[in-house]
């Protein structure tokens, strides 16, 4: 809001001295993680205070370590905190007209109330189960659905534009492709015509420079590449700023260059595009979204673990928006090209700014839990974010913890049932599941493991920015 109301003013005044700093991204992601900061800060004793005065505690397991029995009682919810600081800066500082702000702010409303409805019917309805497991699968499912067909029939987040840059090379799209044009090559000649003495207008033939080869050795070599004339005046609109018609089912892969991998693909009976290839990568959406969102409510178990580790995912998830929505980075890094992705890093300084305010109340001995109110809502932005910068095949590493803590009760749970049931007493592989309470049964104090899930996190982080070139 104040974002557009700068934006007004400079232009109803004719250019106000200073406001023109408000249009810098950087600025206004360094003033998100701030407002979030002071917000978490400010607001969140006088929740805590609320709450308590509600009688709004924690119950602990009966099974769980016995240092975790002196926490009955602490507040629970508090992820009422993080979210108001998260929303609040987003709609100060973001624009409020761009979809992929629109429907990350929507996510996270929709998962905060889903874990506010778990919370609710936990305290006040006195249910330890909460909300019934299958409503929030449903829950959960159903806003994968909302984001993957926003993504794929929503007309701003058709792929991206095609160009031609100054130095004659090409930035191509779908479209492009499929005519035989490819990312890199070099324009020589317009229908017989050198590239800088052509018309510049829409061409029939056209021959590019193409660096192939292999065994270490690259040359150039010059295709032709032609054009049906109903066609041609596409081509050319293609590469003069005309978005892709249709989104783009793919998604880059770690560690491999110049190769990103297309979920139409898999439906390989029909056309790249076709119905079947959009119906894939919504459902693949709605796996990422349950998935992580289930992964961080379960890494939710120790004094600041589940708020640290996602500020650290969502400082990864800051710079992959903002380097994917800059054509000049993402074809530097040879990644996606999202155009409108970037605004998306003002909502990841805010998810930062409120995960680490949060920690100001939440630490060892923490004053407040926030519950699945936070929980789920912080795994739902956080694979909604992935989705929408086409980092979900990056989540198994810079959200490491959040993989290896689920995938710790699966085992668990997996292995305890084939036990009972092939000797009659189930047994157990980790002394306790989640992750984090085996390695607390086993002695540690919690603040020790929380910090070292921290440094794992931010080794996992690392990596995930490595394979940005390490490929």
């Amino acid at each position: 809001m104040l974002y557009a109301l700068f934006e007004w003013l400079n232009q109803e005044l004719g250019g106000v001295p200073g406001f023109g700093v408000f249009r810098y991204l950087s600025f206004r992601s360094a003033l998100a993680i701030i407002s979030s900061l002071i917000i978490a800060v400010l607001i969140g004793k006088r929740i805590i205070v609320y709450l308590r005065s509600k009688l709004i505690g924690e119950t602990i397991r009966k099974d769980g370590p016995e240092s975790h029995k002196l926490k009955a009682g602490t507040p629970t919810m508090g992820g009422i905190i993080i979210f108001l600081a998260i929303m609040i800066p987003t709609l100060l500082w973001g624009d409020l007209t761009n979809a992929y702000v629109l429907l990350i702010l929507l996510a996270t409303a929709w998962t905060f109330t889903l874990g506010f409805m778990d919370d609710y019917i936990k305290v006040f309805k006195k249910n330890k189960e909460g909300l019934a497991g299958r409503y929030k699968i449903v829950g959960q499912i159903g806003l994968g659905l909302i984001v993957g067909c926003t993504m794929v029939f929503h007309p701003d987040f058709k792929g991206p534009q095609g160009r031609i840059t100054d130095h004659q090379t090409l930035v191509v799209n779908d479209y492009l492709e499929g005519k035989g044009f490819r990312k890199g090559d070099r324009v020589l000649m317009l229908d017989g015509v050198p590239f800088n003495q052509a018309t510049q207008a829409p061409a029939s033939s056209w021959v590019v420079e193409r660096f192939e080869g292999g065994g270490g050795y690259i040359q150039p070599t010059q295709i032709t590449i032609q054009v049906s004339e109903s066609e041609k005046q596409q081509v050319w609109d293609a590469l003069h700023g005309t978005p892709e018609k249709s989104f783009e089912t793919k998604t880059n892969v770690p560690f491999l260059k110049n190769y990103v991998f297309n979920y139409s693909k898999i439906a390989f009976w029909e056309e790249d595009g076709g119905i079947f290839g959009k119906i894939i990568y919504i459902l693949v959406c709605i796996f990422i979204v349950t998935a992580v969102s289930n992964g961080v409510n379960l890494t939710d178990g120790l004094d600041g673990l589940a708020a640290g580790t996602t500020a650290i995912a969502a400082m990864a998830l800051a710079i992959f928006a903002y380097v994917s929505g800059n054509v000049i980075f993402a074809e530097y890094l040879n990644i996606s090209y999202i155009p409108n992705a970037a605004e998306l890093t003002i909502f990841c300084g805010a998810l930062i700014g409120g995960c680490v305010g949060f920690l100001w109340y939440n630490t060892y001995p923490a004053q407040v839990f926030m519950g699945d109110t936070g929980s789920l809502m912080l795994g739902g932005a956080v694979g909604v974010l992935a989705m929408m910068v086409k980092k979900e095949l990056l989540i198994p590493i810079f959200c490491g913890v959040f993989l290896v803590e689920s995938l710790s009760v699966i085992v668990q749970v997996a292995y305890f049932k084939y036990t009972k049931k092939k000797y009659g007493e189930g047994r157990r592989i980790f002394l306790m599941a989640p992750l984090h309470h085996h390695f607390e049964k086993g002695g540690l104090h919690e603040t020790k493991i929380v910090v070292r899930f921290w440094i794992v996190a931010v080794m996992l982080t690392v990596l995930a920015f490595v394979t940005l070139k390490l490929r």
